[in-house]
């Protein structure tokens, strides 16, 4: 069951992500789920040591939530940062 849980949060998590760096249209709901799930681990290890918080998308709770978007808003700005060096 907490892996029904996880996609779910990571989908909306990669969602929002998504919509904050404008990259909605050109992702589907795999990537969503996606980048909701590695945006959780990346948010985790950003938030675990700096700020002594941590979350879990396999039990739904608001701290993890947000981590989640914060990693996934990371993850996406790096892709933005590759995608872009590559285009050039």
């Amino acid at each position: 069951m907490g892996w029904i849980i996880a996609l779910i949060v990571g989908g909306i998590a990669g969602w929002l992500a998504s919509m904050v760096m404008n990259r909605d249209a050109s992702m589907g709901i795999f990537w969503n789920i996606v980048v909701g799930c590695i945006g959780s681990v990346i948010g985790n290890l950003i938030a675990g040591p700096l700020l002594g918080v941590s979350g879990s998308v396999q039990e739904f709770s608001l701290t993890g939530l947000i981590i989640a978007i914060v990693g996934a808003i990371v993850l996406l700005a790096i892709v933005n940062l590759i995608q872009r060096g590559r285009v050039r």
